[in-house]
């Protein structure tokens, strides 16, 4: 048997780029169709970069990563358009608030399908698992 090396776990692998252009190959009255791309990197490490959406408190467990700044809270307004091109992002520690204009980098493990969050009801289908987050240059 093999004894494990700190880069045989996923947090220790260098991270992909993915951009959200690459999630999707399409849509279908189905939903959504995952690209090749985005299933091929299920459970590795991924590096984003986008906006986080405003959140629904100042103190955050997870947030909505998005390709574009949104200037309205998406679960505050009913006629909001809420982007089909979003990741949630899981965090460890809770984090405040940034700003949602300024955009961010973010790391950590992908994860797919959905999956609904207990405390808000909230629904999504792509996720990262954070490690990382910093203010993208």
């Amino acid at each position: 048997m093999k004894r494990a090396e700190a880069s045989d776990w996923p947090w220790q692998q260098p991270a992909t780029p993915l951009a959200f252009e690459e999630m999707y190959s399409g849509a279908s009255a189905l939903g959504l169709q995952l690209s090749e791309k985005l299933q091929s990197l299920e459970g590795k490490r991924v590096v984003m970069t986008g906006f986080m959406a405003p959140p629904l408190k100042p103190t955050l467990s997870f947030f909505v990563l998005t390709q574009a700044p949104m200037a309205i809270c998406p679960f505050c307004s009913s006629d909001a358009d809420w982007p089909m091109d979003i990741v949630v992002v899981k965090l460890e520690q809770p984090v405040t608030a940034l700003p949602f204009d300024r955009p961010i980098r973010v790391t950590g493990l992908l994860e797919l399908g959905n999956q609904m969050d207990p405390e808000t009801g909230f629904v999504s289908l792509v996720r990262i698992r954070a490690d990382h987050t910093e203010k993208a240059e």
